[in-house]
């Protein structure tokens, strides 16, 4: 059914990928910004956007509605952001200034291209992922290059010649850092799970949703959060600090350092390190529910398979890949939510609080917890 899409030239397809990336991870970025505005309103018991509506369509009968929940707020964001006057101040050193929101972005959009998002059965009854590139070092590939955005906010702020980005920028390389070190050691216990002695090693995000789904597991289909539920709540703190949301947004923290590393930039480059920090809690997300909910399966003990089997669906690809895909990016839009739900809830730490947090908890916990599911898995697979 896909085989016509594999005959296409390489350098073809890597275009047709890079597009789609490009295509559905800047919408939903800007929908997340408008999500932000509308969450904070409903759980503050204000309106939230409900004015933007472009006047050729005021005609319309019924477009108040759409007015009043603020959809028209996506193409007035977009608009500002691209056709308002970007200006770059004279004190900053302009190639690296120029160039911080670019780098910004390439971590943001080259993370997807390993996350698998859906998964079809072919001809022979084997299960395939939805995915751009396949890999057996999926995570790892995720860790390596979502890592790099660190220097997108060291650059800003070194870049504007100014101390509070300075300041935000510093501040940031050493909240991520710190928080990296958790990040990795919780999904340790997951892969030292799901590799079994003798076997061929893999670090691949499908594998994982796979033996999730009960594929080669006399377990059944459990999610992993029932398994390693300290592994989640550790990835998942981690997640927060390494997306720089409340309440670990030190590096803006506009109470301390008025704007923080983004303070001298304005327009659409500024708008670029708020896409690419959506985009990697939109990846973030991803990997979290691949990793300890299920991925794409809708249920714990109901996989993919077996709902497509319900609806006489599993012999065609298409409909299978669709509804896998459409489970995949409501458990990602739950997520978003949740993602909200606590900065708008939560206050904001200090400084010194963020790092007790990261240093004198949460990695002696996650060291402590992989020492514990090692010891667990040993006695387990003797």
């Amino acid at each position: 059914m896909f085989d016509f899409y594999f005959e296409i030239k390489p350098w073809i397809r890597l275009v047709l990928q890079g597009t789609a990336v490009i295509l559905v991870l800047f919408p939903l970025a800007a929908a997340c910004s408008m999500a932000e505005r509308k969450i904070s309103a409903w759980l503050q018991g204000r309106p939230g956007p409900n004015r933007t509506l472009a006047p050729i369509l005021a005609w319309v009968p019924g477009i108040g509605v759409l007015q009043r929940l603020g959809l028209f707020q996506l193409a007035a964001d977009g608009g500002k952001f691209v056709f308002k006057e970007d200006p770059v101040p004279a004190h900053v050193n302009k190639f690296y200034f120029i160039a911080a929101p670019i780098l910004a972005m390439i971590p943001a959009l080259s993370t997807v291209v390993v996350v698998p998002f859906g998964a079809y059965f072919d001809s022979a009854g084997k299960l395939i992922p939805l995915v751009l590139a396949n890999v057996d070092i999926g995570l790892l590939a995720v860790f390596a290059v979502s890592s790099l955005g660190v220097y997108a906010v060291i650059l800003a702020g070194w870049a504007s010649n100014s101390k509070y980005p300075f300041l935000g920028g510093v501040r940031a390389s050493a909240q991520l850092i710190s928080y990296e070190l958790s990040m990795t050691l919780s999904v340790l216990p997951v892969f030292l799970w799901i590799n079994a002695p003798g076997g061929e090693g893999t670090l691949s995000l499908f594998r994982v949703v796979e033996l999730q789904s009960g594929v080669g597991l006399a377990w059944g289909s459990v999610w992993y959060i029932f398994y390693f539920p300290l592994s989640a709540f550790i990835f998942l703190v981690a997640l927060f600090a390494e997306t720089n949301r409340q309440p670990f947004d030190m590096p803006e923290s506009e109470s301390d350092l008025v704007g923080g590393f983004h303070t001298e930039y304005g327009a659409f480059k500024w708008s670029l390190f708020f896409v690419a920090e959506y985009c990697h809690m939109i990846i973030g997300s991803a990997v979290f529910i691949l990793l300890f909910f299920g991925g794409w399966n809708p249920l714990p003990g109901m996989p993919l398979a077996t709902l497509a089997g319900w609806l006489h669906i599993a012999d065609q690809p298409i409909l299978m890949s669709l509804l896998g895909i459409a489970i995949f990016l409501g458990k990602i839009v739950f997520s978003i939510f949740f993602f909200m739900w606590v900065r708008w809830t939560l206050p904001r730490f200090r400084y010194d609080q963020v790092m007790n947090i990261g240093w004198k908890k949460l990695l002696p916990l996650a060291i402590a917890n992989l020492i514990l599911y090692t010891l667990g898995i040993a006695l387990l697979q003797k």
